[in-house]
C-alpha cells in the first residue's frame, strides 16, 4: 500500500512538472479582436482630431497663440487620455459643449476599448488558463482521443453525434491544424507526443472512459498502446492497425479493440458479392446515421435467469459476455442470463439508450 502511495505521488509530481493546459477553440481569433479594437480606437480618436480641427476657434493655445494641425492632434491626444496640461483649452462656450456633450463620451468609449483590451488579453485569457487548468486537474469518465486523423476525427464526428457531449472529449496531436478542427468542433485539445508519459498523465488517462488510439501509423500507435496500458492498466483501449500481421501485436500490448479499416473494407466488398444487401446492413450498423444500432450494456436485474431472447428493452440479443467468454445466441450459456453479464444487441437506431449502455457501431 505504501508503495502505491509513493508511486502515486511520483506520477503526479511528473503531471505537475510536464504540465500542458487544454485548449478550447476561441470564438474570434486573437490578432481579429487586436484588429478590431485598434481600428475601433483610431476611428474614434480621429473623430474627435476632425471635431477639434473644425472648431479650432473656440480653442486657445496660451503659447503662440496659433492653433496648427499639430496643435489640434496634440490637444485630442492629451483630451482623450485625461492628461490636461492647460497649454491648449477651449474658451468659447460652444467649444466647450462640443468637449462636453461631444468629446468626452468619446473618451469614456477609447478608455474602455483598451481597458476591454487589457481585461480580455490579461486577466480573462489568464482566467481561462486557471479555469482549463482546473478542468484539466478534474478530468474524470472522458473519452481520450490519440491522434486527430482520418480515422481519429471520424470517430470524434461519431461520438458527437451519438450524443456524446464534446466537452468531455480529450484530442491530442503533434499537428496544429488537426488541434484547430478539433478545437472548433468543441473538444479539448492538447498538443502533445502520445507516446510520453508525462503528456498522457495531463490528460488523465487513469480516469478516462476510454481511449482511441489512431497514430497514422502502426508502429507508433502500438507504442501508444502499450504506453497506455502501463499507466492505466483497466481503462479500455481501442487501435486502428492497418497491417494483419500487427494485430496480434496490438493485442499483445494491451488493446481491448484493434480495428482494420483495410479488412472492415473488404468484408463490405465480400457481403456485396455474395448478397445485394449484406453490406448494405453491415454499412447500417456501422453508421449512427443507419436505422440500426449495436448497444453493449450490463443486463438488467430484471432480466437475470430470462434467455438472451427476451430483453426487457426489446432488443435483439446477439451475444454475451461472461467471465471475458463470448457466447452467441445459438449457445446453451445464453438460456439464463447471469449478474455480471455483458450484453451486444441490436436496437432500432430512435430506441432511448441508458447512461450505463455504450453505442458501439
Amino acid at each position: 500500500m505504501a508503495r502505491s502511495h509513493r508511486s502515486n505521488r511520483h506520477e503526479e509530481a511528473i503531471r505537475r512538472r510536464n504540465f500542458t493546459p487544454l485548449r478550447r477553440a476561441l470564438k474570434v481569433p486573437v490578432w481579429a479582436d487586436v484588429g478590431l479594437r485598434l481600428g475601433a480606437a483610431l476611428a474614434l480618436v480621429m473623430l474627435v482630431v476632425m471635431i477639434h480641427w473644425f472648431d479650432r476657434d473656440g480653442l486657445i493655445d496660451n503659447h503662440d497663440g496659433h492653433v496648427s494641425f499639430l496643435d489640434v492632434v496634440y490637444f485630442t491626444m492629451i483630451s482623450i487620455t485625461t492628461t490636461g496640461f492647460g497649454d491648449i483649452a477651449p474658451i468659447t462656450p460652444r467649444s466647450r459643449m462640443v468637449e462636453a456633450v461631444i468629446v468626452t463620451p468619446i473618451r469614456f468609449a477609447v478608455i474602455f476599448i483598451f481597458v476591454g483590451a487589457a481585461y480580455n488579453f490579461v486577466i480573462k485569457r489568464s482566467w481561462e488558463k486557471f479555469r482549463m487548468a482546473r478542468i484539466q486537474e478534474n478530468l474524470s469518465d472522458h473519452v481520450v482521443v490519440l491522434g486527430f486523423g482520418v480515422s481519429g476525427s471520424e470517430a470524434v464526428g461519431e461520438l458527437i453525434a451519438r450524443g456524446t457531449d464534446p466537452r468531455s472529449i480529450v484530442v491530442m496531436d503533434t499537428d496544429e491544424e488537426r488541434l484547430a478542427q478539433a478545437e472548433a468542433i468543441g473538444c479539448n485539445v492538447i498538443e502533445a507526443d502520445a507516446s510520453r508519459d508525462e503528456h498522457l498523465m495531463a490528460v488523465r488517462i487513469k480516469e478516462a472512459r476510454t481511449v482511441l488510439v489512431s497514430a497514422g501509423r502502426d508502429d507508433a500507435s502500438i507504442l501508444i498502446v502499450l504506453t497506455v496500458r502501463h499507466l492505466a492498466p483497466n481503462v479500455p483501449i481501442s487501435v486502428v492497425v492497418r497491417a494483419a500481421d500487427n494485430e496480434i501485436l496490438a493485442h499483445q500490448a494491451g488493446a481491448d479493440n484493434v480495428i482494420n479499416p483495410v479488412r472492415f473494407t473488404g468484408l463490405l466488398l465480400a457481403g456485396s458479392a455474395q448478397g445485394a444487401h449484406i453490406a448494405d446492413y453491415l454499412a447500417d450498423l456501422a453508421s449512427v446515421s443507419g436505422r440500426v444500432q449495436l448497444v453493449e450494456r450490463p443486463v438488467r436485474p430484471e432480466e437475470i435467469a430470462k434467455p438472451l431472447s427476451q430483453l426487457a428493452t426489446g432488443g435483439q440479443g446477439l451475444r454475451i459476455y461472461r467471465n471475458g467468454v463470448a457466447y452467441g445466441f445459438w449457445d446453451a450459456e445464453v438460456s439464463a442470463l447471469q449478474a455480471g453479464d455483458i450484453i451486444v444487441e441490436v436496437r432500432p437506431t430512435n430506441a432511448p439508450v441508458e447512461s450505463d449502455e455504450e453505442i458501439v457501431a
